[in-house]
């Protein structure tokens, strides 16, 4: 198989948000798509529904929240995806920041309801220093929205990027008719899916009488006014501007109730990039012609609660990790064998044989690798530039003054 093709096929992403705009529903929506599960998760579910996969620690199944940052890897449509979780609660932000350095594009989520959130702001600057592309997907559409000029508005006023819509919604809500193409001009129908499966029928209405008759008079009539406004004052289209982090795409739709996830995941393959070259020492790495390097970005301990394993996630920079090849260790200038090279879909493994750029994998770690280190091919003697680290925004002390008092100190 052709390095190049297979290098070409991957598109890494990060999923970005304030917590709660349903970045995780979003993330299970896609892995639905891609057939890696059956049924999708939700994230707040009583103790008998099924927890989304990618909050696999005991924690995020009790609170319904993200704490860590997981890494599920899927195929959709002739593409290999790697998709990054994050966590959206600030307590957590540093597992994020690490993850950005990891990701070729990122997808922002922002709850219709609510516009762009502190979080998010701080995300998104993280985004905009290391020019990552981002693509928008505003959410919660069956939910009162705000309005749709004040969202994009909104968009570019807090995070100072230009908007520009690739379909647009007809009402929000209980009027929530569905969204309009921009570039098909056809109307996709919104009706409520069953919770967790992918089917829902979407009808595509071309001509305006359908619209018209499907819509409602009023509801087309605002729809009209809207276009012709957009018309005149969005933005153009231009896909190197959006692959510079200049402008992005925005998309409307409902994760919860897979609504416009589909046509969105199709867009965003199309756009993304296959990933891009990477800077060690002053000279861009080419993922095409360059040997094996990669670097690690974060480490997990105790994934595994039988064995208190640590795990390295390595971002596959160039060429072609092949399991039984020796490869070296920059930092400790040591040769060995990565010790079961898995490919990752949230807590579950599965040991893999080769790894092409653009990948993440885990490798188990006996306490050599530290973040940020380098590790590539014996023939590779690049070393990539390390990863900011974050000082501890809160610590607290805690003491024991009363030995006798043990119970109640616990």
């Amino acid at each position: 198989m052709d390095i190049r093709k297979e290098i070409e096929r991957r598109r890494t992403f990060a999923i970005i948000s304030h917590p709660d705009a349903g970045k995780t529903t979003l993330t299970e929506k896609f892995l639905l798509y891609g057939g890696a599960i059956n049924l999708a998760g939700s994230v707040k579910g009583k103790a008998t529904a099924r927890h989304a996969v990618s909050d696999w620690m005991e924690i995020e199944k009790q609170r319904g929240i993200s704490v860590t940052s997981s890494v599920l890897q899927f195929s959709y449509d002739g593409f290999c995806i790697n998709l990054l979780d994050t966590p959206g609660h600030q307590d957590f932000s540093e597992d994020t920041y690490r993850t950005l350095m990891a990701a070729d594009s990122a997808v922002m989520v922002i709850d219709g309801g609510k516009g762009v959130e502190p979080q998010t702001r701080k995300l998104f600057k993280v985004c905009a220093m290391r020019h990552i592309p981002i693509f928008t997907f505003i959410n919660k559409m069956d939910r009162d929205a705000l309005d749709s000029f004040d969202l994009l508005d909104n968009v570019e006023k807090e995070l100072g990027i230009a908007t520009v819509p690739v379909n647009w919604p007809i009402g929000s809500g209980k009027g929530f008719r569905g969204v309009y193409d921009i570039k098909e001009k056809a109307v996709q129908t919104f009706q409520d899916t069953e919770k967790g499966t992918k089917e829902g029928t979407t009808e595509i209405l071309s001509s305006w009488d359908e619209i018209r008759s499907h819509i409602g008079e009023e509801a087309a009539e605002k729809l009209s006014e809207e276009l012709e406004l957009l018309d005149g004052a969005g933005a153009e289209f231009d896909l190197e501007a959006v692959r510079k982090g200049e402008l992005t795409p925005v998309f409307f739709g409902s994760a919860l109730t897979n609504f416009g996830v589909e046509f969105f995941l199709r867009h965003y393959l199309a756009m993304a990039m296959p990933p891009t070259p990477r800077v060690a020492d002053g000279e861009e790495i080419d993922p095409y012609t360059h040997d094996f390097t990669s670097f690690v970005f974060k480490i997990q301990a105790n994934m595994d609660k039988n064995h208190r394993d640590r795990i390295a996630f390595l971002r596959v920079c160039s060429g072609k990790y092949e399991a039984d090849k020796n490869i070296r260790h920059i930092q400790s200038g040591r040769e060995m064998r990565l010790s079961q090279p898995t490919q990752i879909m949230a807590d579950e493994r599965k040991v893999i044989e080769e790894a092409y750029a653009g990948d993440i994998i885990g490798v188990f770690d006996p306490g050599i690798f530290s973040i940020g280190d380098t590790i590539s091919a014996p023939s590779e003697k690049v070393r990539y530039e390390g990863i900011p680290t974050f000082a501890p925004e809160h610590f607290a002390r805690v003491r024991q003054i009363d030995t006798m008092k043990r119970k109640q100190f616990v």
